[in-house]
């Protein structure tokens, strides 16, 4: 597994650089395959391109116990090409391992800007340093010089179950965080990944997105505006977003239940509740607004504890559309929240008869069996 670290003597390096000839399809030095690794934490793309030694080299020798303090010295080493200067570890084999961000991110808590880097370490027998340099594009370590560092970083090593592979792996994911750790023979070296204010990268994503052909259906500005309800940000813009999807330009806007109900949401959270309220009595009474929808306005009331105004949309769904299951499910959660469950257990009973699936049938029959036994059922 020549190469791995390289206390190798320059001939060999020149050998082995000469056997890699650009444009020509021949196997990796010593065997050690090319690997990559992608993960997204939200909108940002993090990528890690590397060569992966195993523990038992090309001559099948195993080498476990000798890889950390060994082979992978302790400490910066003496490559031997670099004039005597000692360098770190190149935390993989062949060229540079290189570390990929679309975006700025924290690397242990310390900023590391959108870029490409090569990715060295200085192992520890506890503690390592992990290096992220503006130099990507070469061998190894061999001719690594600090003044192109980028960030440094500390982290400890532990102990992990055996990979025969050197093989990088994303864990504990998040939304906005990872873990990222180089696991080889029984160790692994973490790294905390954390992606800050990552609503701005969504939303400044979702702003060049509408510029596209997806700006041309209102069902675009639509989700855009629902996603910053969600997330409880940009509610500015995303009032704007709403107005758009009602009434963009050129026939773009639609006023339909979606529509106007999303605006209504971005003024609740906005604390406009005189002008959300109304702008969904109009949404449930349009013309092409279906029962199950009215009937998930009253449940969302129901959730905000306006178990008086849940009970008017219940209403006034059955008067709309009859004994449909979405309307007597309603009734029955609805009546359930204002305390007469004699009257829940009957529109829950009417409810199970109309069941349309079988995981309906199935909540509907434990509602029952709830309010049968004098309990009420949870919103």
């Amino acid at each position: 597994m020549r190469l791995l670290l390289g206390p190798s003597l320059a001939i060999g390096l020149a050998s082995a650089v000469l056997a890699q000839v650009p444009g020509l399809t021949l196997p990796p030095s010593g065997d050690n395959q090319k690997a990559s690794v992608t993960q997204f934490i939200g909108p940002v793309q993090i990528t890690v391109d590397y060569s992966s030694p195993n523990v038992h080299g090309t001559n099948g020798k195993d080498r476990r116990g000798q890889i950390w303090g060994k082979l992978v010295p302790y400490g910066m080493a003496d490559l031997g090409v670099n004039g005597g200067k000692p360098s770190p570890w190149r935390a993989g084999a062949n060229e540079n391992t290189v570390f990929t961000i679309s975006n700025e991110i924290k690397i242990q808590g310390q900023t590391l800007p959108a870029g490409r880097y090569g990715l060295h370490m200085i192992p520890g027998e506890n503690e390592w340093t992990v290096i992220f340099s503006k130099n990507a594009d070469v061998w190894g370590s061999f001719y690594y010089d600090e003044k192109e560092d980028s960030l440094r970083v500390k982290t400890s090593a532990k102990k992990h179950e055996y990979r025969e592979w050197l093989t990088y792996e994303f864990t504990e994911r998040r939304p906005d965080s990872a873990i990222l750790e180089l696991q080889w023979e029984d160790l692994s070296v973490p790294m905390s990944i954390k992606v800050d204010n990552i609503n701005d990268i969504y939303v400044a994503k979702i702003r060049n997105d509408l510029k596209n052909a997806v700006g041309f259906d209102y069902r675009g500005w639509d989700s855009a505006a629902q996603f910053c309800v969600q997330a409880n940000t940009h509610l500015d813009e995303a009032l704007a977003w709403a107005d758009k999807a009602i009434s963009g330009p050129g026939g773009l806007g639609v006023t339909n239940f979606s529509t106007l109900s999303t605006k209504a949401l971005v003024l609740s959270k906005l604390g406009r509740e005189g002008e959300a309220k109304p702008l969904m009595e109009q949404a449930i009474r349009l013309p092409g607004t279906t029962p199950l929808e009215i009937h998930q306005y009253g449940r969302q009331l129901l959730t905000a504890k306006k178990t008086s105004e849940a009970m008017e949309v219940f209403k006034y769904n059955a008067e709309r559309n009859g004994e449909t299951w979405p309307t007597n499910v309603g009734l029955a959660r609805g009546y359930s929240a204002s305390g007469d469950l004699p009257k829940a257990l009957d529109y829950a009973k009417k409810a199970l008869a109309q069941a349309p699936d079988t995981l309906n049938r199935n909540n509907l029959q434990d509602m029952v069996k709830t309010l049968a036994d004098g309990k009420p059922i949870a919103n």
